[in-house]
């Protein structure tokens, strides 16, 4: 799970996967602390991947995979490379950007919209992320 590798290395537990097809173009888990990038998120990671393996920043018709809802960075770049489909687990009350703090796929200055689907997985990835900051403090 590419949400455990970020915890391992000491990073927020938050993992992603580009599909499409079927097939995984990119994937990703959080490691701005270890390469010193605060850009460096679960998703950015697995949409940098996913856009070198087709030679194209946009990544029509796939599916992301995320463990919790996307910061206003990375459904910003999510918007931008038109990916078809956001599917997370649990939502960011306080950072979220597609349902919670922002909803940044109904701003009518984007001009791509994103299917999503929240909740995939929801209590399993909220403990997770839990556990990591109740252990962390």
């Amino acid at each position: 799970m590419l949400a455990r590798t970020a915890e391992t290395a000491g990073e927020v537990p938050i993992g992603a996967v580009l599909v499409k097809n079927g097939e995984i173009l990119g994937e990703g888990h959080n490691q701005p602390i270890s390469t010193h990038d605060p850009t460096a998120h679960a998703e950015i990671v697995a949409l940098r991947a996913a856009g070198a393996r087709l030679g194209n920043y946009r990544l029509v018709d796939t599916t992301l995979y995320v463990t919790l809802e996307p910061c206003a960075m990375c459904m910003g770049a999510i918007l931008h490379a038109r990916v078809g489909r956001l599917v997370f687990g649990a939502a960011d009350p306080r950072r979220g950007a597609a349902i919670s703090a922002l909803r940044l796929n109904e701003a009518e200055f984007m001009n791509h919209r994103v299917e999503l689907l929240e909740g995939v997985l929801a209590e399993e990835c909220s403990q997770l992320l839990r556990d990591f900051f109740r252990n962390r403090r």
